[in-house]
């Protein structure tokens, strides 16, 4: 059974502990795991939904006074489905659809001003979000190890964009004015 990003990413959260909707929203913005999956507020219930009817999540009965969020929990099942995808995603080199590779193949509608210019101010937002993640990290130190990997490799492949713009808006001295 092959997931979906978003349903291994809200099944992977599950797995760590079980929580309610309002809890994996607050994970998702502290992590900020929207940086780098389609995982709307919106959706989170739908996702949770579709995972439980699917066997991967299950929500074991509340006392019938209790007035509580439905807390959601991994079934046996839905840890080895994520387990098997996971891995899959670890191990397996899968192309990258980036936009930015788009906007490279079409240079040719470019100035070179505008080249330069459009990759400074993306060299400025890739800096910003560097300092946002590590920030984000430094805020929730101890992480879960799962964690603490996302952080690493974001950083790793921001550090790797920032040095190849930094590379490509280098201009002489005279033409910095």
């Amino acid at each position: 059974m092959e997931l979906t990003p978003a349903e291994l990413t809200v099944l992977g959260l599950i797995t760590e502990r079980p929580q309610h909707g309002y809890d994996l929203e607050q994970v998702i913005e502290q992590r900020g795991i929207r940086q780098w999956t389609d995982i709307g507020f919106s959706s989170i219930y739908y996702l949770l939904t579709k995972l439980e009817k699917r066997g991967l999540l299950h929500v074991p009965e509340a006392p019938a006074a209790a007035k509580s969020r439905r807390v959601f929990h991994a079934t046996t099942k839905g840890r080895e489905v994520a387990a098997r995808n996971a891995l899959a995603l670890v191990a397996e080199p899968r192309p990258i659809s980036h936009p930015l590779l788009v906007g490279l193949a079409n240079l040719p509608l470019l100035s070179e001003r505008e080249y330069t210019q459009a990759l400074r101010t993306r060299l400025a937002q890739i800096e910003a979000r560097i300092a946002a993640i590590q920030a984000a990290r430094q805020a929730q130190a101890p992480l879960p190890p799962a964690a603490r990997e996302v952080f690493s490799y974001s950083l790793s492949l921001f550090e790797a964009e920032r040095q190849w713009l930094a590379a490509r808006v280098q201009v002489p001295d005279d033409e910095q004015n």
